[in-house]
This record gives structure tokens, sequence and C-alpha cells, in this order.
């Protein structure tokens, strides 16, 4: 084949054979190899080892990896990386390489178990230098912080609803986790419908509180909503729906310790107390400063 070029750059195909294709790679002089090894029939890994810096590694990971697309008939190429490794990840990444998870203990390197990211991309991939192509690659970098919307909502005694839920001993509040690319406010009340049969009106915004990471669960940022006011006589036309609720029922915020999470056992007794108020918390404390 043609030698492929880029400025003082030269990929020389040294063997390709049905499992790989290795390029020998130059600049004045040889500094290394990347290879391309199919791993199915459309699919492959592209592995480096490349002297000369993070530069000269980026345009050889592109040449082969356009070439591998272009005239071998590839459709996804991945990279695995040491996570430890940031240049090379930043060299995946550079090349048009999205993250796509990790391989929790996958290699085993010097008798130690170690993770191993996975980075991919396809032929119908923009490149990274187009503006959806790098927006692409950064978006599959970035922290993937959830986000879980809570309704408050209360009846004429001052007393706050509250679910008994399946799959935890602690009482928890209407809503859950939002789903992606839905708003908070819609998946409160999508939550609301789902468990309860009924979407109740949302006043308003009651509390933002961060969460840390907790029982095995990241961290993350809750939205509560203002659920209003209403006649108790309300439990009785909602409709759990038995699989994820089993009850629903009123409690006052005297009775909240021990029935619901520590979390909530701080926090609810305040929004209760003061519910005119948007509360800005970090784990259920409120911010001073």
């Amino acid at each position: 084949m043609t030698p492929l070029i880029d400025g003082d750059l030269t990929l020389r195909l040294s063997r390709q054979d049905a499992q790989a294709v290795v390029f020998d790679v130059e600049n004045g002089k040889p500094v290394g190899t990347v290879e391309v090894r199919r791993t199915t029939q459309d699919a492959g890994l592209v592995v480096w080892a490349l002297d000369g810096g993070h530069e000269l590694a980026l345009r050889a990971v592109r040449l082969a990896t356009e070439y591998a697309f272009g005239e071998l008939g590839f459709e996804r190429l991945q990279v695995e990386v040491d996570p430890e490794l940031h240049s090379t990840a930043r060299v995946a990444i550079r090349s048009g390489f999205r993250r796509e998870g990790v391989l929790r203990g996958a290699a085993l390197v010097d008798g130690e178990r170690r993770d191993v990211a996975i980075y991919g991309m396809r032929i119908d991939d923009p490149r990274p230098n187009t503006v959806t192509g790098w927006t692409a690659l950064m978006d599959s970098t970035l922290p993937k912080k959830r986000v879980i919307a809570h309704v408050v909502v209360r009846d004429t005694a001052g007393r706050v609803l509250l679910c008994q839920v399946s799959y935890k001993k602690d009482l928890e509040l209407p809503g859950g986790v939002v789903e992606p690319d839905e708003d908070p406010a819609t998946g409160a009340s999508r939550e609301m419908q789902e468990e309860m049969g009924t979407a109740l009106p949302l006043l308003g915004v009651l509390a933002i509180d961060w969460l840390p990471r907790w029982e095995g669960w990241g961290d993350a940022v809750e939205i509560l909503y203002d659920g209003g006011v209403h006649d108790p006589s309300l439990i009785d036309e909602l409709q759990p729906d038995g699989f994820e609720i089993r009850a629903l029922s009123w409690h006052a915020p005297e009775e909240l310790e021990g029935l619901v999470s520590p979390l909530n056992a701080r926090r609810l007794p305040m929004l209760l107390a003061a519910p005119d108020q948007l509360h800005n918390l970090r784990a259920g404390v409120p911010i001073t400063s």
C-alpha cells in the first residue's frame, strides 16, 4: 500500500493478515508501531507503542484509524486504557474515541487486578475536528451526576405524605430519579403518576440538596418540589402501584425520627416548618456561606 503521510510523519504497512494490520511509524526515524487488531468481522482494537510524545501519537493513531475505516471495512474501533494512564486516554479522546465505560478488574498486571477504561468510535461518528464530534467526546468524559426529584405533599394538619417502598425499610417521599433527557419537574410528575396513580400539581421548589455518596450510590443533586397542602382524605384517592409503593401514610414532623432516612430526618422538619422559603442544602444541612 501507499504509505500514510501527515507532514513529516509516515506510517508504512509492515504486516497485514486476517487478525491484524501493523504500521511502522517513522518521524525521520522509526518511533514505534500502531496496530489494528480485528476482534470481529467489522470491529477492531487499536494499540500503539510510540516514542515521540503526545502529538505524534495522536497523528499516528488518527491516520491508522481513518485507514481502518476507509480501506479495511471496519465499522467500529476500540481502545482499552488503564485509567491511570491519562496521557494515553488523551490520545484516544483527541483521536475521536468516546469514553464508554470501565471494566472493573478486567486486566491482570504483575499479579494485580486493574481496571480497563473502554473508548470506542464508530465509522459514522462525527470526527473531533467538528463541533458535534468534539462536544460528544467531551460529554463522554465529564461527570454524570444523578438528579433526583421528590415531592413534599402536606396535609392541613401539617403532616407529610410518605411512601412505604418495597426495596428498603425507610419511608420515602414520592418521586425518584430523573430519566435521561427529562426535566426534573416532569420526572417528579411522572414518578407520582407511576407510584400513586395521580400527578399532583407542583407549586414550586422547596429545596435543592446535594447528596454525598451513600450505601453504594454515587453523589447526586436532589430537587424537592412543593406538592401543596391537601385535605387528609386525599390519601383515599391515591392508588399505590403495589409493586414499588406498598402503602401511603401521613406523618407529623415529630414522628419522622426512625421512620425515614437520617437525611430526611434532618431536613423534612425544617422544610415543613418553613415551606415558603427556598432551602439551599448540603446533605440535608443548610448552606450558610
